[in-house]
């Protein structure tokens, strides 16, 4: 049976520990101190200690020795459960992650011709989509020789950010950039009671 290499864990390269740990001093940081205390015989309180010393109140609690930040002078370390301190790392990140804001970008498309109904319409959307915490691009199409009523398009994006004031604020005033006049409209913020 041919043995199965797995790719090394960059999680657990980006640390040092135990033996790995060579520097003569360091500085012991933690919130399980008393715990640690309790095992060794010995009160233990955050600062600087001998790397050995160290160490083996480490081993005396069946945890490991992580150097959490290499390049303080001197690195500072913790006395945890590796594995356990890892998973926590993870999590973290993913609350962090999670509640890391995710714009979302829609579109809505008129036409320089557009007529009331459809317009009210693309409003309607607009409105739910702003309400949802999305940002709304609408643009007015020039087809051919549409691109004459460039002033058309405008009053037409005018009039949307007339609709939607009271729940939107657009970025800037509407914009030609080559066929298409565009105005991006932000949510404005919902005051929770």
């Amino acid at each position: 049976m041919a043995k199965r290499f797995s790719e090394p864990d960059p999680n657990r390269a980006q640390y040092r520990i135990n033996d790995q740990i060579r520097i003569p001093e360091v500085r012991l940081v933690g919130d399980s101190l008393d715990k640690i205390s309790e095992i060794v015989g010995y009160d233990i309180q955050p600062g600087v200690y001998p790397t050995r010393k160290v160490k083996d109140w480490a081993e005396a609690a069946e945890l490991d020795l992580v150097e959490i930040s290499p390049n303080a002078v001197p690195p500072v370390v913790r006395i945890v459960d590796f594995n356990k301190f890892l998973y926590d790392k993870k999590k973290k990140e993913k609350e962090i992650k999670a509640k890391a804001a995710k714009t979302v970008l829609k579109e809505i498309r008129f036409g320089p011709n557009t007529d009331d109904h459809d317009f009210d319409f693309k409003v309607r959307h607009a409105k739910g989509f702003l309400e949802e915490g999305a940002k709304v691009k609408a643009y007015v199409q020039f087809k051919g020789r549409a691109i004459v009523f460039k002033d058309r398009g405008e009053l037409i994006l005018l009039r949307f950010l007339k609709e939607l004031e009271e729940i939107g604020a657009p970025e800037s005033l509407p914009r030609l950039e080559g066929r298409r006049m565009h105005v991006v409209v932000v949510p404005k913020k919902l005051v929770k009671k």
